[in-house]
């Protein structure tokens, strides 16, 4: 299973804001939709960060309320680790479980072409883990 088994039941659609929006503005963005990070992305529709919760409750515990009209890209992860719809579900899990993301957006030919999260891989794979087991199940049956 790959990344693209994800995108196929998930779907593509990523809510994107601009390096310019104000942290205020993506924090509305991220309460109206409950989503837990957003992708930043410019004018090519390219990665140009990622900004999670965490990220702008962090910057308003260190400079106070007023950073909330700062652009978001102050607060931002600018150097962005993505994956390809090729990769693979157990080489995700590894990535994401050894640098601590829980959001990884997916990148084809220089554009984003969808997001997953760490919730989406387990999901990925418990459902590969139970296709196995019941193709054990029949193999013994039949056996």
């Amino acid at each position: 299973m790959n990344v693209a088994s994800i995108l196929k039941w998930k779907g593509r659609n990523v809510l994107t804001c601009k390096p310019t929006d104000t942290m205020l503005g993506v924090a509305q963005i991220l309460a109206k939709h409950r989503i837990g990070c957003i992708v930043l992305v410019d004018d090519e529709n390219s990665v140009a960060g990622i900004v999670s919760e965490r990220d702008i409750v962090r910057a308003i515990a260190k400079s106070g309320s007023d950073v909330l009209d700062e652009p978001v890209s102050q607060c931002m992860t600018k150097e962005v680790i993505t994956c390809r719809e090729s990769d693979t579900i157990n080489s995700l899990m590894s990535e994401m479980t050894s640098r601590r993301f829980r959001h990884l957006p997916v990148v084809e030919g220089g554009e984003l072409v969808g997001l997953v999260s760490i919730g989406d891989v387990v999901k990925e794979r418990i459902a590969e883990a139970e296709m196995e087991a019941a193709a054990m199940r029949e193999y013994i049956a039949a056996g």
